[in-house]
């Protein structure tokens, strides 16, 4: 009993080093007899003054205990230092089979007692470095998630169209985002965007990028474009938060990878995917296929004149129902916006050996004048190594009994792997009567990490 007691404290006296040892490999050259000696002058450490060498040789008798103890490969007729042997040594009583040979063991714990100290004291200064950097690290519920992507792109047409300029030179843009998510219980998430980009203002200038929506204008500055926190809420799935679209937790039916921005959301934009700014969105999931939505939006509140939920202010309220099945799917939403409201259906169909069909229809019913219309259909399929997709659609929403003016599109998309595509595109938008449309071609390169 005094024996296993003995050996049990010093057991103590390296725990940290146990299942390390391992892996630990130790080069002769790293230990000499200074560092030794600097060991030595503490005072939790036995003297190494008697020690003969710092290696252990065949001969001698723990290199010949250890040999046979263990069966180490380590021992195989050449020399090891004593704090490869203390590492085999605790490799040794991990593993249990000290206990079984509690003699040798205690003897040999005696001889490298030295050499344990000094791994053990190795090993804490480690594991205290590491915590510290633990501690200073990112948080471990936390991942992020971004994409770059650079275009370039020229287009012809007249030289204005209403109140904006067309610039037909070739024009190169960039847009950067990354997405942090993080979750506190598991089952919620809090979602910030951080995005810039170089894009024209498009309520000014028609261009590839602005025609195409490339990317939001930010001057190059990093901005905070999305907050919001999810999390569940009896069976429902609820998301708040700033910059945030009332459509949030709505389910679309447009599988229309759409190039012009007017043809986006298959035409729906104003209803199924109807934007917003301080937002709670909400979204329940029957796990038969069907799903619902709702969503309410206000003036973020910033303009001291409107407010929040104001007469002044802009509000959105929206519903949203929907169905997905094997390969088709179809969603209808009904949106108001404070000064119109709106209906829109979408839906897409994957038939066997077929492309994708995708298409939407909008109606719109404004507080003041005449009602407006809006669609898009597309079709999308790979083909060869990448994918093509073909759409049209009105070019936005047109009022009734004005001139209908129809926008169209084509691109192939190539991905070099899950992080790398390049898309080459080319688009027509109508303009009025009496002026050339507008045309335009151009190419972008993405990456997702």
């Amino acid at each position: 009993m005094l024996r296993f007691m003995k050996l049990f404290q010093k057991l103590i006296a390296a725990p940290a080093i146990i299942s390390l040892a391992s892996g630990l490999a130790v080069n002769a050259a790293e230990i000499n007899s200074t560092d030794l000696s600097d060991y030595s002058r503490t005072n939790n450490l036995v003297s190494l003054d008697n020690f003969k060498s710092d290696s252990l040789f065949p001969g001698d008798w723990a290199y010949d205990s250890l040999k046979d103890l263990t069966n180490s490969p380590r021992f195989n007729g050449d020399s090891v230092t004593r704090l490869e042997a203390a590492a085999e040594l605790n490799n040794l009583i991990a593993g249990g089979e000290g206990l079984m040979n509690g003699a040798q063991i205690d003897r040999l714990s005696d001889e490298l007692g030295s050499e344990l100290a000094i791994m053990k004291g190795r090993v804490d200064g480690l594991e205290a470095r590491v915590n510290g950097i633990e501690a200073g690290s990112f948080t471990e519920t936390t991942t992020m998630k971004g994409k770059a992507k650079f275009q370039i792109g020229g287009v012809s047409g007249p030289a204005s169209v209403g109140s904006k300029t067309v610039n037909e030179a070739v024009s190169g843009y960039y847009f950067w985002e990354i997405d942090l998510n993080t979750s506190f219980t598991g089952e919620d998430n809090l979602n910030v965007e951080i995005e810039t980009g170089n894009a024209a203002d498009k309520k000014k200038i028609l261009n590839a990028a602005t025609i195409t929506d490339f990317t939001k204008k930010s001057g190059d500055e990093l901005k905070v474009s999305d907050l919001n926190y999810t999390f569940p809420l009896g069976g429902w799935s609820i998301t708040l938060g700033d910059s945030l679209d009332a459509s949030k937790q709505f389910t679309g039916a447009c599988d229309y990878g759409n190039t012009v921005d007017s043809l986006s959301d298959c035409g729906t934009g104003n209803s199924i995917a109807v934007g917003g700014d301080q937002t709670i969105s909400a979204g329940y999931d029957m796990d038969n296929g069907f799903s619902f939505g709702l969503g309410i939006s206000a003036d973020d509140g910033e303009d001291s004149t409107k407010g929040m939920f104001t007469a002044a202010g802009e509000d959105i309220y929206a519903l949203n129902v929907a169905y997905s099945g094997d390969n088709y799917g179809l969603a209808i939403a009904y949106a108001d916006v404070d000064v119109a409201t709106y209906w829109g259906i979408n839906a897409s169909y994957s038939p066997d050996g077929f492309p994708t069909i995708s298409g939407g229809y909008e109606f719109g019913d404004p507080d003041t004048g005449n009602d407006t219309t809006q669609f898009a259909v597309g079709l999308s399929s790979d083909l060869g190594p990448g994918e093509i997709t073909i759409g049209m659609g009105t070019n936005g929403a047109i009022t009734d009994g004005e001139e209908e003016l129809y926008a169209y599109d084509l691109s192939y998309t190539y991905k070099f792997n899950d992080g790398m595509s390049f898309t080459p595109f080319a688009f027509i938008v109508e303009s009025p009567a009496g002026t050339d449309d507008i045309t335009g071609v151009g190419a972008e390169l993405g990456f997702k990490f």
